[in-house]
């Protein structure tokens, strides 16, 4: 129920931290010192509708939609490669956050007010960015749309769109993440080596999702990586750097903090770009302070094994498995350091997380062998515990049906497979990192980098009358919502088809009884309230609602 309210504050969230950069960007002491780089960049030229090349660095979308980018170069160079290079992409993001802020805050007064609010909260943000990467939003920054320079200068605009991902971790009773991981190594993997499997469950909407960027950077310093991101966005949120060390985030129960400091995807991206070991990622971690809570999920290849680094405002946790092959993590901490923590402590007992954990490690026991194929497989699974239906757009399941990317790293080899859409029910794309950065230089943009015969194929369940049936009710939760919302009338047979599309789902049949009860139909709302309770239930708080309205019901009928 909360991720279906999430997106619209994450964009309100992501607009109020652009327009109070209005505040902060009248100082130049935040601004990086680019004097230090060289930067030689022309004019990149453009091959296809989808293919650019700059020198030989180049950005081309694959057959299965997904955008490929090759960057090389100091920091300042390779923001604004890849500025230059994704342009169009970059300003269509901007447009789709940004266009919304008449419908979100639509009050002249209430935009003034979240503009001074978030001026102040973002005002020492600057003060726990690298020099390097603040060069690189600046680069990047030279390419945004000037349509919206009345809200504010670029480059304050781009720097703490990066803190706009943390803020809405942070938010308080709303799951806008709900991501799972796991790895798999020695007797547990078919061939012994170290496998990791990730769903970034990150959802902000349809458009946010569209241009996944496939991003391969060779920084002058540090070690060469890949990572999954979209325009605009220089940190890390899934990769892979040459050493075969791999970073994923999972977001933590966190208070709302009171001033932005290092976003999260900074400091896994640092430690893709100087970590080659786990150790080596505890260390950078541990000197940066961060504003949520935050499980950073590291694979090393050198140590044939993966960790978690749980970061957050006041504790910093390692939790390794001990006499065991196999690691999992939803969006709870597992280290000592948070064995007290009272949020960790109530986050596990109301949320899904644990649920996620469990069934995780239940695929897992039923496939003590994994390869990458079944890795994709455990990753697209729709069902519940012990195989239960709970209904197709639950977050109860691994497959949420509303993934920004799945993805699987095999670091030993430096193989990643990286899902297409929609979800991560699309053809998972094969990228081997020593052939692309062995060959990125000959003959750019111009042939696949992709391994085609290694890519997994596509879920059958895409070809399946109950895929067309979750796109349709989709549609129809969007129109029952507003409609509730705006307590305007809905055909009956609206209704019995959005149930008839979805019918394991609790929150289909809760949504009916809203309905229902907004309309003094309070026999038919008991009914679907009732319906409801006999489901899998997301969360506590979710079933504490129910319960209300299934009492607020039985005295209205009475």
């Amino acid at each position: 129920m909360s991720k279906k309210i999430a997106p619209k504050i994450y964009v309100l969230l992501v607009l109020g931290l652009l327009l109070g950069s209005c505040g902060v960007s009248k100082s130049l002491k935040d601004l990086p010192n680019i004097s230090q780089y060289e930067a030689n960049v022309t004019e990149r030229q453009q091959l296809t509708d989808s293919t650019y090349l700059l020198g030989t660095n180049f950005l081309t979308k694959n057959q299965q939609g997904l955008y490929e980018l090759y960057v090389s170069g100091n920091p300042y160079e390779l923001g604004l490669k890849t500025g230059n290079l994704t342009q169009e992409l970059f300003q269509e993001q901007e447009r789709v956050f940004i266009e919304k802020i008449d419908d979100l805050v639509p009050k002249k007064g209430k935009q003034k007010l979240l503009r001074k609010f978030l001026a102040w909260f973002n005002r020492k943000m600057y003060k726990h960015v690298d020099e390097q990467y603040k060069s690189e939003i600046y680069g990047i920054s030279q390419y945004a749309s000037k349509d919206y320079n009345r809200i504010a200068a670029p480059y304050p605009r781009v720097m703490y769109f990066h803190g706009a991902h943390d803020i809405g971790h942070a938010l308080q009773d709303l799951a806008l993440v709900g991501c799972s991981s796991f790895a798999a190594w020695g007797d547990h993997t078919a061939d012994g080596k170290l496998l990791i499997g990730r769903n970034f469950d990150f959802y902000a909407g349809d458009d946010f999702a569209k241009n996944k960027i496939i991003a391969f950077v060779a920084p002058d310093e540090g070690h060469k990586f890949m990572s999954v991101t979209w325009a605009g966005m220089v940190g890390v949120v899934s990769g892979m750097n040459d050493q075969g060390l791999t970073v994923t985030i999972n977001a933590g129960k966190s208070k709302f903090p009171l001033v932005a400091k290092t976003p999260i995807s900074l400091v896994t991206r640092e430690i893709l770009q100087y970590a080659s070991t786990i150790e080596e990622a505890i260390t950078i971690a541990r000197k940066r302070e961060v504003f949520v809570s935050e499980s950073i999920f590291v694979g090393s290849a050198k140590d044939k094994k993966a960790a978690l680094i749980e970061v957050s405002p006041h504790k910093f946790g390692v939790y390794e498995v001990e006499n065991g092959n196999q690691l999992v993590c939803s969006n709870h901490f597992q280290s000592e350091a948070y064995a007290d923590d009272k949020k960790n402590r109530k986050h596990i007992f109301e949320s899904h997380s644990q649920y996620r954990y469990e069934r995780m490690e239940e695929l897992l026991d039923e496939a003590p062998k994994v390869t990458p194929e079944l890795a994709v497989d455990i990753l697209r699974n729709k069902n519940g515990l012990d195989n239960k239906r709970i209904g197709y757009g639950n977050e109860m399941a691994l497959n949420q049906m509303l993934a920004h990317h799945g993805i699987v790293f095999q670091p030993e080899d430096l193989m990643v497979w990286v899902s297409s859409n929609p979800y991560q029910l699309g053809e998972f794309v094969a990228y081997d990192l020593n052939e692309v950065f062995k060959n990125a230089n000959q003959n750019p943009g111009a042939k696949p980098i992709s391994l085609s015969d290694k890519n997994i194929a596509p879920d059958p369940f895409l070809r399946t009358l109950a895929y067309r049936h979750y796109e349709r009710y989709r549609d129809l939760n969007r129109e029952i919502t507003a409609a509730i919302a705006s307590e305007e009338k809905i055909e009956p047979a609206i209704l019995s088809e959005f149930v008839a599309i979805n019918p394991d789902f609790w929150e289909v049949h809760f949504l009916v009884g809203q309905y229902h009860y907004q309309n003094k139909n309070y026999q038919e709302a008991l009914k679907a309230f009732e319906t409801a309770r006999s489901k899998e239930i997301t969360t506590v708080p979710d079933t504490e609602v129910l319960n209300k309205y299934i009492k607020k019901t039985k005295r209205k009928l009475k």
